[in-house]
Order: structure tokens, then sequence, then C-alpha cells
């Protein structure tokens, strides 16, 4: 298994906004890593994507032939078995979704698999549906990850003599990471800490739980289990079963549950979301697929924030609330529950986050990382501000 290409399932993309509109669906962090990195590790493949034409530059399709996966497939030891078996005339799938097949050097997408042998898989595989699997699946995904990723390593030691751990079997920690007077409690899961992290005075830790490079928990966070902040981001307050993909700050107290949050997001201080209605009926969510509010089933649900979003000090984020890329939220009380991409305003009502304005702030956040935002970049931005548009009724009726 040379090369996968991991390709985007029309059916499934959709339903991932607004975190797709800046990715392939396989850029997705589940766990400790992205779902491209998980193939990578598993597998030892050169990876590629086939995605959305906008943003198929900086996500880059290798030429020659490929095993093409769909990339909301969570992997696993199991996974590889089934693949290994398929040959190139066969096309692997799960009821109606396409899972695996072979693409030859010369086709640019997948319309010969209509051709192939149909084979079906015999066991469900783990697929990223929708927006809130990201949170619920988290917990199993470090799991799989901890042992991908520690297998036959040791980990570094902890030299301070004030951090309390418990199950010190169920911990990893990766070289020039700092931990002072914390509580590391794995028993429930296992905790595995990044290369180059720190872990301030005071912060409370339960497993399953990674803190992925570069990243810091502030004096006091308190972290409850299946929680993962990804690299380069900071974070205190309260988080509880959350993933935060990564370069995104939430520095301060507040309580974030159940919830999702993007790249290049910062939360303001005492910034708080509801992951339960007072009434305990499931929780609705906004559905880019059917333009409406979908039940999801769950009891509890916090925020999807996509990209680039933004909120000031004391904002209020109901029970299953939508951001999309490049908003910016502020003001008292709770804004709306879909709030489209490029927004700029609170529960008063919005206007529109003018595209060079935002690209001015998006400069400025991303240099203070040391970082530059490509030509590429802001021209999948500019696409999805064009796109977002019909979402942002008050353009429409001014």
């Amino acid at each position: 298994m040379d090369s996968i290409l991991l390709f985007d399932d029309p059916a499934i993309r959709g339903s991932l906004l607004p975190f797709t509109f800046t990715r392939p669906v396989s850029d997705i962090r589940v766990g400790i890593l992205k779902i491209s990195e998980k193939w990578g590790q598993l597998t030892g493949a050169s990876i590629s994507f086939l995605t959305q034409d906008y943003l198929q530059k900086k996500f880059p399709r290798k030429a020659g032939k490929a095993l093409a996966i769909n990339g909301a497939w969570l992997p696993d030891n199991l996974s590889l078995g089934v693949l290994k078996s398929l040959s190139s005339k066969q096309a692997l799938y799960f009821g109606k979704t396409l899972i695996a097949t072979y693409i030859g050097e010369t086709e640019k997408n997948l319309s010969a698999v209509k051709d192939k042998e149909i084979v079906q898989m015999d066991s469900e595989p783990t697929l990223l549906l929708k927006t809130w699997n990201i949170f619920q699946l988290n917990g199993a995904e470090i799991r799989k990850d901890f042992d991908l990723i520690t297998k036959g390593r040791k980990s570094a030691k902890i030299t301070d003599p004030h951090t309390k751990v418990y199950s010190p079997e169920n911990i990893f920690i990766e070289e020039g990471s700092v931990i002072r007077a914390a509580v590391l409690n794995a028993d429930g899961g296992p905790i595995y800490i990044g290369k180059n992290t720190e872990i301030q005075e005071g912060s409370l830790i339960r497993g399953p739980f990674a803190l992925c490079e570069s990243s810091t928990l502030n004096m006091g966070t308190k972290i409850k289990g299946d929680t993962t902040v990804g690299p380069f981001s900071k974070v205190g307050g309260e988080v509880s079963n959350s993933v935060i993909f990564g370069y995104s700050n939430k520095g301060h107290e507040g309580f974030l549950g159940n919830s999702v949050i993007g790249e290049w997001c910062n939360m303001g201080a005492d910034t708080n979301t509801s992951n339960l209605k007072n009434n305990y009926s499931p929780v609705k969510l906004w559905d880019y697929t059917v333009g409406n509010y979908a039940n999801t089933g769950l009891q509890f649900c916090g925020l999807m924030l996509g990209d680039h979003s933004k909120c000031g000090i004391n904002t209020m984020f109901n029970t299953g609330t939508v951001v999309g890329v490049g908003s910016n939220i502020f003001g008292s009380g709770f804004p709306r529950k879909f709030i489209p991409s490029f927004a700029w305003g609170g529960e008063e009502g919005f206007s529109t986050f003018l595209f060079p304005k935002f690209l001015e702030t998006s400069k400025a956040v991303v240099a203070r990382r040391g970082l530059e935002l490509n030509v590429e970049e802001q021209e999948i931005l500019r696409t999805i501000f064009e796109m977002s548009k019909n979402y942002r009724i008050w353009e429409t009726s001014s």
C-alpha cells in the first residue's frame, strides 16, 4: 500500500460543515491525530487528497495509482485486513456508501467505480458522519491513537515533585513538556502530553485527554475526559468532552462542553457554552444539507465554531449553536443558534464582516504565531465568503 488517496464523500461532507468549508473531511482531528494522520501512521503510505476544487491546491492529489479511501473512515488495525483483500477490479461498500477502491493513474475522479464488482463490508466501519460525532467519538479515538503513537516507546518522566499522578502506565509525555503542580488522573483513560507543551500550576486533568504539540493549559484549568486540545493552542477554565483542532485560544475562565472548535479561533474571557437544555429534550443543530435545524438525538451538545471565528468577553452560546467561518460575535445575551460565516454582531443583530477587514485581522492573528496567511489560504477564505453569502440574510433583505 504505497499511496492512499483520501476522498471527500459528497453525501457526508455537507453534514460536516462548517469544518469542511476550510479542509477536506480527512483533515479533521478526532482523538490525538487527524484522520489523514491516522492512515499515515497505520500504513506508512503516502497520503494525498481528493477534495473540493477550491481546496485542492492546499491539499494536493499526488500523481499515480492509489487506493482511494473514504476520508470519513476512522481506521484501526482491522481496517488494514479488509483492504488487503481488495483487488483493483473491486469497490468496497458499506450499504450504499463507497468505502474504498483503487484509482488509476489517469483517472481524475471516482466515476469508474460504477464498472467495478461491489464488495460489501462484513462489519460496520467507524465513519464520521455528523459534526457532533467529532466529540462523541473522541474518547475512543484518543485510546486508539494513544496505542498507535506510544507503542514500543518510552515516556519522558515527570520531574516536578508537586504533580500528582494516577495510573502512570496510562500517561505518555513527549520530550520538552513542562508540568508544574498539576493532577493527572488516567484511571478512566489515557493522557497524552505532546512535545513542548506546558501544564501550569493547579491544572486538574482526567483522561482520556490529549494535549498536542506546543499547547498550554493555563493555571487552574479543569479538563474532564474525552477532550483534545490541538497543537499551538492555549486553554483555561473548564473543558469537557470537546475538541479544539489547533491554533486556537480559550485562555480564560468559562465552560466549554460537548463542543468542537476549529483553527485560528479565539474565545474571550468568561465565554460559556450551554450543552444541556433546561427541559432535557434532545438538542437540535443547524444542518447545512437541509438548510434548517435537525434533531441530533443528543441530550448534550454545545458549540460548533468554524475556523477563524472569534467571540468577545462574556459571550453566552446557547445549546446547539453553529457558527460558520470568519465570524466575530460580541455583546450581551444569547446570539442566534445559527450564525453564518463572516457575521459581525450578536443578540442585537448582525452585519457582514467585510472581507478586507476580516483578512487584515486574520493576517495579524496568524503572524502572532510566526506564520503567514499565504495566497492559497486567502483564496480559500475568499471563496467561502462568496459561497456563504446566501446565509447572511441581512444582505438580501437590505
